[in-house]
């Protein structure tokens, strides 16, 4: 297809994604639907096939796909122009953009069919429903206010904790959802909920500004919290129609091509690390010189205006192919590996069913009794998966707790050439005169807490790939159980029916042929809508990373930082007033500022390191028993749905006489109807990928 290059592509491509979904949702349903009604009609006939576990899987996916929205998480520093690029890229001023009032809260933009806006608070308060006006007169302070705050780290509002803006718009009723942020030097807790968004959103939009390329703020925010973590991350670099007017001859061309060259050198040597996937460079892809408030008018004087020559048209061109094509494709591909799974399910059922109906009862007993070794086999190969998983949990526990351990005790050795970068810029003297004593500890508390923030998120980063390959090398062993599991169990359906199992050979991968618990243990079957960011597991319904930050966010460093500052304030105070007035050379101060620092920081790491040490294997501990009770169960389920498929027939063939030619009729409808569904979801998937070659 030939696409024109602007915003309304998005929206057509949306809508086509959105129908796509619905079309796969509706299939999904009926395919529900058809084993729910032939269970039930199975109670007055050979019985049950026991398929629950398809018919519930089934209706959680129906139920996201409707649902599923695309999330883009904004991010970027104060006075970036974040709300301006929003309102730019919705064509309507909905945030607060103006010159100067900043969002102070984290506000997450949805679809709505009124305008309305929802305040929620952390104090069990309950939400307060607001009007457009009320909500920006009372929650955008002005930036010489937020920067104050910023160096008191004090929140401006601490006792809310979001807000929803429900807005009746085309980009947002196509499935959409924008969480725009506060600016990235916000105190630390509220990175917590910034961090849960990450976590949990499709696409990160980062916004810099080309007068200011690549500050400490936003190389220390991507290096702590963006880097290697797997997301998706375009770089807006906003205001670029600046570059001319910074010059001193604007109309010189020869100078602004030197100026540009130079900006994109230093954001290329920044940004480069960040578009890397897969050993691919997609750095052009990915970084976009824009200029939003030029962007912004255009389309408040016309709507349909063409916003060629400012970075846009390319920019959502990249958007719209990274939403609609790749996520929007992986996110089906694992509903039409789920739909054909369901269709295998109750064809195979079928299959078994379909000879015993023959049998007397005494001859259906025999066969039964004949497979009971077959079924603890099936028993052993859990029994077997299930203890690696525990092995491994026990081993990546004590593993990274350990390392955490010995991290923390080590942070003394390298504490005088570490902390330099984070010193506070104050007068040392300031100390010495009562008036300025506290903003003296609060500047020193701050550094501080940078500096524990950063320590701490470069080792959770060590910490969650040390996990993540755990959970690869479990989900290569899931794919060897269940190629073990497939024989055992086509060897029970052989013995049952006296025929051989024929291989499915419609499907191509090792993978499809699995049992559906071993696709959930790999990852293939994606049940939840939670984490997206690409880790082998954050497909499934199944997200240890969630697990890990609940965790982490609560031994927070919050803890650390309590406890020492605390310890240390005093006692370097008592250090300082020692060096008495005279001796208060500034070199010499700070010098003996950090030995201080870290005499009384090496005192308490042991402490710190033991007390936590605890918390870190717990939350280890828990990612790999959530993904164990999970597994354990579904293997459970397949085994008894295995076991009561036999059961349900031969209670019904000793309580009644089975009308053969009509069961034989019902069960071949039933594989019949939920193959023509299953079609449909092939179907529309192939028209998707259609639509986009």
């Amino acid at each position: 297809m030939n696409h024109q290059n602007n915003t309304d592509n998005l929206l057509i491509d949306l809508e086509h994604v959105f129908k796509v979904r619905s079309q796969v949702a509706i299939s999904l349903e009926q395919i529900a639907e058809t084993i729910d009604k032939a269970e039930l009609a199975g109670d007055t006939a050979s019985g049950k096939l026991s398929l629950e576990r398809d018919i519930e899987d089934i209706k959680v996916a129906s139920k996201n796909l409707r649902q599923g929205v695309f999330r883009l998480l904004v991010l970027g520093d104060m006075k970036r122009g974040k709300s301006t690029l929003l309102n730019a890229l919705i064509g309507e001023k909905v945030l607060p953009s103006d010159v100067n009032p900043c969002t102070a809260l984290l506000t997450v933009l949805r679809y709505g069919a009124e305008k309305k806006v929802t305040v929620y608070f952390n104090d069990g308060k309950s939400p307060q429903n607001l009007d457009f006006d009320a909500f920006k007169h009372k929650y955008t302070i002005d930036p010489a206010e937020a920067k104050k705050l910023e160096q008191e780290k004090k929140q401006a509002f601490p006792d809310v904790s979001h807000a929803v803006v429900e807005y009746p718009l085309a980009l947002l009723e196509k499935g959409i959802e924008i969480v725009d942020s506060p600016g990235l030097n916000d105190t630390e807790a509220r990175n917590e909920l910034s961090l849960g968004y990450i976590n949990n959103c499709h696409a990160i939009l980062f916004v810099m500004r080309a007068s200011q390329p690549c500050t400490l703020g936003e190389r220390r925010y991507l290096e702590n919290y963006i880097k290697g973590r797997g997301l998706s991350v375009f770089f807006l670099i906003n205001a670029w129609d600046q570059v001319r007017e910074a010059l001193i001859d604007p109309e010189d061309e020869e100078e602004l091509k030197e100026a540009e060259q130079r900006l994109r050198q230093v954001f290329k040597a920044n940004l480069a690390e960040y578009c890397i996937v897969d050993g691919q460079d997609i750095y052009n892809e990915r970084v976009f010189e824009i200029s939003s408030i030029q962007a912004l008018r255009r389309r408040l004087k016309n709507p349909q205006a063409s916003l060629e020559g400012n970075g846009f048209p390319e920019f959502m061109q990249a958007l719209n192919t990274f939403l609609t094509r790749e996520r929007a494709i992986a996110e089906l591909r694992q509903v039409r590996t789920l739909a054909r799974q369901a269709c295998d399910r109750t064809r195979e059922a079928v299959k078994r069913r379909i000879p015993l109906l023959e049998q007397d009862v005494k001859q259906l007993r025999e066969r039964i009794s004949s497979v009971e070794p077959e079924f603890n086999k099936l028993t052993s190969i859990r029994d077997q998966f299930q203890q690696e998983i525990r092995n491994t949990r026990d081993t990546q526990a004590k593993k990274v707790a350990d390392s955490f351990k010995t991290y923390v005790l080590n942070l003394g050795n390298t504490f005088e050439t570490d902390f330099l970068r984070y010193q506070p810029e104050l007068n040392l003297l300031d100390f010495l005169s009562s008036g300025k004593r506290e903003a003296f500890n609060t500047a020193l508390q701050q550094a501080f807490e940078q500096y524990i923030t950063d320590k701490f998120a470069a080792w959770t980063l060590t910490a969650e790939q040390e996990i993540n390959t755990a959970f690869v090398q479990l989900s290569r062993s899931a794919s060897k159980y269940g190629a073990s599991y497939n024989q055992v169990t086509d060897s029970i359906t052989e013995k049952l029916t006296g025929e051989k199992v024929k291989l499915n050979t419609a499907t191509t991968t090792e993978e499809d042929n699995s049992p559906a618990w071993a696709k959930w243990a790999m990852g293939l079957l994606s049940l939840s809508r939670g984490n997206l960011a690409g880790f082998a597991m954050a497909g499934a319904g199944f997200d240890w990373k969630n697990i890990l930050l609940n965790y982490f966010t609560v031994i927070g460093i919050g803890g650390i930082i309590t406890a020492v500052t605390g310890v240390f304030l005093g006692p370097i105070g008592f250090a300082l007033l020692g060096l008495g007035v005279g001796f208060l050379q500034a070199d010499q101060a700070r010098k003996e500022l950090v030995k201080t620092t870290k005499k009384e920081l090496v005192k308490y790491l042991p402490q710190v390191a033991s007390e936590q040490w605890h918390t870190v294997h717990d939350a280890v501990k828990e990612c790999f028993d959530s993904y164990e009770k999970e597994v354990t169960q579904r293997i459970n389920d397949d085994i008894n749905a295995r076991k009561s498929e036999l059961d349900n027939l031969l209670k019904q063939k000793e309580t009644r006489e089975i009308n053969r030619d009509a069961e034989l009729k019902r069960l071949q409808t039933l594989e019949e109807n939920v193959f023509g569904h299953l079609q449909n979801v092939e179907s529309a998937y192939s028209n998707l990928l259609a639509y986009y070659s």
